[in-house]
C-alpha cells in the first residue's frame, strides 16, 4: 500500500474554529495531504489521503492534541487521486443536518454505541431488532445491512420528513448505521428527541465493521465521496446494486449528463455511453435540443 486515506471525527467543543482549520490546513499542505476537513464550533469532520508515511505522521500530531487524543482514526487503502485538492473549512455544523442545537447536541447526548463484535452476535443470535440506515438513498443502493430500512434520505436534514415512516419503531430496538459514524451521532441523537426508546448507533460506522467482518451481514460496497466512489474489504460479498435503466447488477456510478439534472445513479456498463449517460429520455432529449439550439 502506498497510499492511504484517514477518516475521523469527533464532537467536542472547538472554542477556535479557525485556529484549528489553520493547523489542519498547514500540516495538510506540508505533508501533501489531499482531502476535506469541516471544523465547526462543535467538533470535527475530515478525510484525508496521502501517502502511507506522510498520513500516519498527520494522524499521530493530531491524536496529541488531547481534545484529539480518543479519536479512532479509520484507515483503508488509497489510489493516489481520490480528492483532487485539499479543502479545510469553518462550518456552523460538521454534518449538515439543521437541527434543533438545544434539542440536538451530540456533545451533551447521543444513543449508546454499539461495538461491531456485538452486532455480530445479533445477527447470529437473531435478536429482534431494526437497522435503519441514515446515508442517502444513492449510498444504501450500491450496499447495505440486511434487512435494513432506507429512510431514502436526500441528505441529513430530511431525516424529519421520514419520521412517519420510522414511527412503528419507537417502542422497538432501533441501530443506526452510516459510513463512518459522523452522522449517527446527530441521527440517533434526533430520534431520541423524538421519544424513541431503545437506540444504539454502530461505533465506527459501516466502515469499522467491514474492517473486521469483510462479507458478512454487510451486503455490496461501501460508497465513499471520494474518487473511489466504492470500496470494499474482501470476503465473500454479494453484488446488490442494480443499474437505474436496465436493473442488471452493478456497483458503478455515474452522474446524469444533463446539466440541469446531474442526477447520481448506478449505471451498467452497457447501459453506460462515451458520450454522455441520462438518468432518463426526458433528459437525454432536453440535451439533444439544447445542442441544436
Amino acid at each position: 500500500m502506498t497510499h492511504q486515506v484517514l477518516l475521523f471525527y469527533k464532537y467536542v467543543t472547538i472554542d477556535d474554529p479557525e485556529t484549528l482549520k489553520g493547523w489542519v490546513t498547514a500540516r495538510a499542505r506540508s505533508l501533501g495531504l489531499a482531502g476535506r476537513v469541516i471544523v465547526a464550533e462543535e467538533g470535527i469532520n475530515g478525510t484525508l489521503e496521502g501517502s502511507l508515511e506522510h498520513t500516519n505522521i498527520f494522524k499521530d500530531e493530531f491524536l496529541e492534541d488531547p481534545r484529539f487524543s480518543d479519536v479512532q482514526v479509520k484507515t483503508s487503502l488509497g489510489n493516489g487521486a481520490s480528492f483532487p485538492k485539499l479543502s479545510v473549512k469553518v462550518r456552523d455544523e460538521i454534518v449538515g443536518t439543521r437541527f434543533d442545537k438545544e434539542r440536538v447536541d451530540p456533545r451533551k447526548q447521543t444513543a449508546r454505541h454499539l461495538r461491531p463484535e456485538e452486532l455480530r452476535s445479533w445477527y447470529e443470535s437473531q435478536k429482534d431488532f431494526v437497522v435503519v440506515d441514515m446515508r442517502n438513498d444513492y449510498e444504501f443502493e450500491s450496499g447495505h445491512f440486511r434487512n435494513s430500512i432506507n429512510p431514502k434520505l436526500n441528505n441529513s436534514r430530511d431525516l424529519p420528513e421520514a419520521l412517519p415512516l420510522l414511527e412503528p419503531l419507537k417502542n422497538k430496538t432501533v441501530l443506526t448505521v452510516c459510513t463512518g459514524g459522523v452522522r449517527c451521532e446527530k441521527m440517533s441523537a434526533y430520534l431520541l428527541s423524538e421519544g424513541f426508546a431503545d437506540v444504539y448507533q454502530l461505533d465506527n460506522g459501516i466502515h469499522g465493521y467491514m474492517e473486521k467482518y469483510p462479507g458478512k451481514d454487510y451486503l455490496g460496497t461501501l460508497y465513499t465521496f471520494d474518487g473511489r466512489l466504492t470500496m470494499d474489504f474482501g470476503g465473500d460479498r454479494e453484488i446488490v446494486g442494480k443499474c437505474f435503466l436496465c436493473g442488471a447488477k452493478t456497483e458503478s456510478y455515474v452522474n446524469c449528463a444533463d446539466d440541469t439534472c446531474h442526477l447520481h445513479f448506478l449505471a451498467c456498463e452497457v447501459c453506460q455511453k462515451e458520450e454522455g449517460t441520462f438518468c432518463s429520455e426526458r433528459c437525454s432529449y432536453n440535451v439533444s435540443v439544447g445542442q441544436q439550439v
